[in-house]
């Protein structure tokens, strides 16, 4: 028998068995956010997961966690009536995802922001900054959890700003909305939020504004 035509195949490792990192506690953390938004589990079973999130040691016990909740992207999310929060990208959709669990993250400068960007704050604060962004589309969407969180979400004064969202024992707050709308070519940014506990404020920041708006709205190269 000729071995090199069949090495033996090496041992899989055991994921189950790795020791957790940050970046899997992070992951965890943003599908119970999710759950928690879509009304699949309760603050207390969410807080209750939430301790126990920070407990465990290896991957196999963080995906106990989450083992009866759909995992993101697999399975279209269905909003119960009038949570308007709730609506998603469709399936397949690229999405940009911030998290900061006990932890803060943020979007700023000169960036182009995909048509869906996802924030997940549990016990943290994010920053995500538009007034100097490049929209390559005319509609981006920002889909936000925030479980003690603070969210920020500043657009330029010229562009259209719609939310849609709610919170419990928290704030969801838009202003400035349509302020953009006398011009047809003006970027539209859509906030869309759930916040528990937490914060989340959408506005245009004073002064800053989109120069050029045909410039502004740049389509994606192709290649």
């Amino acid at each position: 028998m000729d071995l090199e035509k069949h090495p033996a195949a090496p041992a899989p490792a055991a994921p189950a068995g790795l020791r957790a990192s940050d970046a899997d506690r992070d992951r965890i953390a943003s599908i119970l956010a999710d759950a928690l938004a879509e009304g699949r589990l309760t603050a207390d079973e969410h807080s209750e997961r939430l301790d126990s999130l920070y407990a465990v040691k290896t991957v196999g016990e963080l995906e106990v966690l989450v083992r009866d909740l759909p995992v993101p992207g697999t399975t279209p999310q269905i909003p119960a009536a009038g949570a308007a929060y709730a609506v998603g990208p469709a399936a397949g959709a690229a999405v940009d995802t911030v998290v900061a669990v006990c932890s803060s993250s943020a979007r700023k400068g000169r960036w182009r922001p995909g048509a869906h960007t996802r924030a997940v704050s549990v016990m943290g604060d994010i920053s995500i900054d538009l007034t100097e962004a490049v929209f390559e589309q005319q509609v981006t969407e920002i889909n936000v959890t925030c479980v003690l969180g603070n969210v920020e979400v500043l657009v330029p004064e010229n562009v259209t700003l719609r939310g849609y969202g709610s919170g419990v024992l928290g704030n969801f707050e838009v202003r400035g909305e349509g302020r953009g709308e006398s011009d047809p070519q003006a970027p539209v940014v859509i906030v869309r939020g759930f916040a528990l506990l937490g914060n989340i404020e959408a506005r245009p920041k004073p002064g800053a504004r989109l120069v050029n708006l045909a410039l502004k709205l740049q389509k994606r190269p192709k290649g």
